[in-house]
């Protein structure tokens, strides 16, 4: 075609003008050489070029920029500026192409803008085997030697299809983006644009002017180790590079955390987790992955968190995936450290993560010891330490591994026991599991009334799956010890499913007595095992925390004994001190019959129920009562609608008494009269010869009661007392006590021995007579304390004598000695003419007239009175014997001699009478003699 071209030129040529197609001709051969050289300038590449990338490309190197001059590579561009790959052209077709792509600032912008980079279509290389790119990549280099961070000595590669736009947001305001591929086809391209951004909401929260330190204090020389102090809510973000966007390769990040309070807390609020989620873009041939945990999961871009201050601390756990974090992770202590790690390589996808940090809420140290991760020592000495009523332990709020096990062992001193109860309770799924468990009770809390796990005294046992809590129940132990264990096959990341605050206590369960089972706060006190001591209301005042509004407390203490030991049971009431009911204002007078707070003391006799004391007010003195029995029982009864009210923690006891068995075999029976007289012996002589029951007791006590016939005056005299071999009161006293009196009347020891002959008399009236006539008077109380560690050292006998009135005048006056001897009486005793005896009590060997300097009457000491009582003596009996007028009794020779009664003999009432009126006169004039010759004496000396 060109030839035939050309000849037709030639014969034109020739046809024409010549000169004219010599100047065409010229002009066309040389556009057409300009244009030949212009193309082969342009497709032409140096064999040393070609042969350089070749040798980069070998050395796994990256290629070196090629010398370009398209406007789309390599090159300085405005923000804002959309930018694509280069045009594909049949000179970079199927040929190695890199480009670079600088940003630069504009006027006005602050220093502290970012860059947003949003690829809205993204196809670079092959990523193999998630390590590197094969084929081309895509760098990303974030800030220069002048920012502060910058990841330009490693910036990694991003390769593979992202099909969805993804965003760079980068840490500076410095970034260079790179792109290289070894084969330029139309199947390797990318575009983006660009624009700057001064606050990222998502990345520094709100007013991030108020924290400057939020995202940590950058460790100089990193690109993204970071120091977190002092951490509160909302203070502290841990994030990955670029968060929100795509975070870079090839990172190696660390984070050390701190709180001012235990535990630290890393946690997500409704953000999601991406990190090594996607491998590529393609759901279908390369679903997301799930979140997991540990190295075999997590090969390429993983998370690890240790629990503790550095890389040396335990790891809690190694994540990875993509979805919403379900968990939060928490330390068991102020620290946590952070690694971040992504491949050298990978795709453009995964954002990262973004976690606040705290503290758990509420966490209160426990008063006790701690051994290993969780095991606790929770002793009552060490509650005392802190002035706390109560303790305080809560459940697992930290991080635990499958198959943890924690223990309580709550332990009270001895005669303690234990109260545990829960005011919050909540039982949850388990939301963090390390390991999945199938099956019930994946974690499970178990109460055990014993010091250690024993599965035969278990109290109460929780599990996850299918208990209910039980808020504000009291677990009670029966002993000082209480074990609460908590079992987790499952382990969690932020804590137990269980979710418990446990409050305990301890109570003082000291019995004075034996416990009796089943009941609330009943006691016996058996004589063989508690002869004597002090009893307190319960010292336990949970007992009124744990019965019914609607029914009354009631504590019943009964008193016990074997008749061959004690014959008697002694109560004294030292003091009371009940609240007063709010709607009671009225005082207690009927104390059987109302319903009050009150004690009661009573006995059985007959199966009857035997009132001895009732007291529902404060007592302002001690109050002793005396059983007549070998038992007796005290109630104490407080109503139930106020007991929690008014006595739970109640600091002081509601009554305080001493209890002693008294009057053992030694001490013979308990009653004695009434009758005209008696004796009493100690040590009774049938006693030496029963069998011994209890332990020997140190010291004896006995009470007898004295029962006086009406009207009747009472005499006693003691006879031969011995009081062990001391000469102490202490070791041996006898005390008499008149009834209704808490002062003896009076007391006979080894220091006053010789007022045993001459006790004074006990007048009807003192006895209580007087106030009812119709009525015998209550019985006198006599009681003797003394040592028995010496026994048969102690002995005495006492005698007592039943005293007749004689008649007396309406004014009061004794009757005339006529009326008086046609009275009842049959002897008159000596020096008191107002006492007489019956006839058998004369001359029975026993003195049972008293002596006259200790009788009653006010008039003995006039001389008309003295002189009247010995005129009516000697009248009555025919006795002139001066000399022993003042020596006279119902035993003297004299009186014996006469009365012949023995034989019956009656009595000339005549001849005492004139016997009587001899000695009266001749007693009279001697009386006068003396007093005459006295006053001449007395005279004849004044005139000396």
């Amino acid at each position: 075609m060109a030839p035939s071209m050309f000849n037709c030129f030639v014969i034109g040529y020739r046809t024409s003008s010549k000169p004219i197609l010599n100047g065409l001709l010229k002009l066309w051969i040389k556009v057409l050489f300009i244009t030949l050289i212009f193309a082969l300038v342009q497709t032409s590449t140096p064999a040393s070029s070609i042969q350089q990338q070749s040798i980069q490309k070998r050395a796994g190197l990256p290629l070196v920029p090629t010398d370009s001059t398209d406007d789309h590579c390599n090159k300085t561009v405005d923000i804002y500026v959309d930018i694509q790959s280069p045009p594909l052209t049949r000179l970079n077709r199927f040929r190695p192409l890199t480009c670079w792509y600088r940003f630069k600032s504009i006027r006005g912008v602050p220093k502290e803008w970012v860059l947003r980079l949003t690829f809205k279509k993204f196809k670079v290389g092959t990523l193999v085997n998630s390590t590197y790119c094969d084929g081309g990549y895509l760098q990303i280099v974030d800030g220069n030697s002048k920012t502060d961070v910058s990841n330009r000595r490693e910036p990694g590669m991003f390769c593979g299809e992202a099909e969805q736009p993804q965003t760079f947001i980068s840490e500076t305001s410095y970034v260079k983006v790179v792109f290289h591929t070894d084969n330029f086809t139309d199947q390797t391209y990318f575009a983006f644009d660009s624009r700057a951004e001064t606050e990222v909401y998502l990345r520094y929260g709100q007013h991030p002017e108020l924290y400057p330190n939020r995202r940590g204090e950058i460790v100089q020389g990193s690109y993204c180790e970071r120091e977190f102090r002092d951490c509160r809510l909302q203070t502290c973000y841990v994030q990955s590079p670029a968060f929100p966007g795509i975070y870079p390769r090839a990172l190696k990040c660390r984070y050390r955390l701190h709180t001012r309070q235990p535990f630290i807390k890393l946690y997500l609020q409704n953000e999601q987790f991406a990190v090594d989620g996607q491998r590529c873009e393609n759901l279908i041939t390369c679903p997301m992955k799930e979140i997991g945990s540990g190295p075999e999961q997590c090969p390429y871009d993983w998370l690890a968190v240790h629990d503790g201050r550095d890389e040396n601390a335990p790891v809690i756990g190694q994540f990875c995936g993509m979805g919403k974090f379900p968990f939060s992770i928490i330390g068991t202590s102020q620290h946590m450290y952070v690694e971040f790690v992504s491949s050298p390589a990978g795709p453009l996808l995964n954002t990262g993560f973004h976690f606040n940090v705290g503290n758990w809420p509420g966490y209160v140290e426990p008063a006790g010891i701690k051994n290993g991760e969780c095991d606790w020592l929770l002793s009552s000495n060490a509650l005392k330490l802190t002035s706390a009523s109560e303790g305080i332990f809560l459940s697992v709020a930290h991080w635990y591994p499958p198959n943890t096990s924690c223990n309580y062992h709550i332990q009270g001193v001895e005669n303690e026991i234990v109260r545990l109860y829960f005011p919050s309770f909540r039982i949850n799924r388990i939301e963090a599991p390390i390991v999945k468990a199938e099956g019930d009770c994946a974690e499970s809390l178990t109460i055990y009334d014993a010091e250690y796990p024993d599965p035969s005294r278990v109290i109460k046992t929780f599990c996850d799956t299918f208990s209910k809590p039980m808020e504000k129940v009291d677990f009670v132990s029966t002993g000082r010890s209480m074990f609460v264990k908590f079992v987790s096959r499952t382990g969690s990341y932020s804590g137990s499913s269980l979710y418990y605050w446990g409050h305990y206590d301890f109570f003082n369960n000291t019995k004075f007595g034996s416990g009796v089972p089943n009941t609330l706060c009943d006691e016996i006190f058996y004589a063989w095992e508690h002869p004597h001591g002090i009893l307190r209301s319960p010292l336990n005042t949970l007992i009124y925390k744990r019965v019914a509004s609607t029914s009354d407390v009631r504590c019943q203490y009964k008193f016990v004994n074997d008749k061959r030991a004690f014959a008697r049971v002694v109560i004294e009431m030292i003091s009371i001190s009940f609240k007063e009911s709010p709607y009671t204002v009225s005082p207690c007078t009927r104390c059987h019959e109302e319903r009050v707070d009150k004690i009661i003391i009573w006995e059985e006799k007959n199966k009857t129920q035997h009132r001895l004391a009732c007291f529902c007010d404060n007592i302002p003195r001690p109050v002793r009562i005396i059983s007549s029995d070998n038992q007796m029982n005290l109630e104490m009864m407080v109503l139930g609608q106020y007991a929690t009210q008014h006595y739970f923690k109640y600091p002081n006891t509601l009554f305080t008494a001493n209890y002693e068995f008294v009057h053992p075999p030694l001490c013979g029976d308990i009653t004695l009269g009434p009758k005209a007289d008696g004796e009493l012996v100690f040590p009774h002589k049938n006693a030496f010869g029963l069998p011994l029951t209890g332990t020997p007791q140190k010291n004896v006590k006995c009470i007898w009661e004295l029962k006086v016939s009406a009207q009747r005056d009472l005499w006693l005299s003691i006879d031969k007392a011995k009081f062990g071999i001391y000469g102490s009161c202490e070791i041996g006293k006898i005390e008499v006590y008149l009834a209704g009196r808490l002062e003896p009347r009076f007391i006979v020891c080894p220091e006053n021995a010789t007022m045993a002959k001459d006790l004074p008399i006990l007048s009807a009236a003192e006895l209580g007579a007087l106030d009812n006539i119709n009525d015998d008077p209550l019985p006198v109380i006599i009681q003797y304390t003394g040592d028995n560690r010496f026994p048969g050292k102690s002995a005495f006998r006492l005698v007592w004598t039943e005293l007749f009135h004689l008649p007396r005048n309406a004014d009061g006056t004794l009757t005339s000695g006529t009326q008086m001897l046609r009275s009842p009486c049959d002897f008159v005793c000596p020096g008191n003419p107002t006492i007489c005896l019956p006839k058998h009590l004369l001359c029975n060997g026993i003195v049972n007239c008293p002596n006259a300097s200790k009788t009653n009457n006010n008039d003995q000491r006039s001389m008309e009175s003295i002189i009247t009582n010995i005129e009516e003596t000697l009248q009555t009996y025919g006795i002139f014997n001066l000399k022993n007028v003042h020596l006279l009794n119902d035993e003297s020779p004299e009186i014996c001699r006469h009365s012949h009664i023995e034989n019956d003999y009656e009595y000339d009432e005549y001849a005492n009478v004139k016997w009587a009126l001899v000695v009266a006169g001749s007693c009279f004039v001697v009386v006068m003699f003396i007093a005459v010759l006295y006053k001449m004496c007395k005279k004849r000396t004044k005139s000396q």
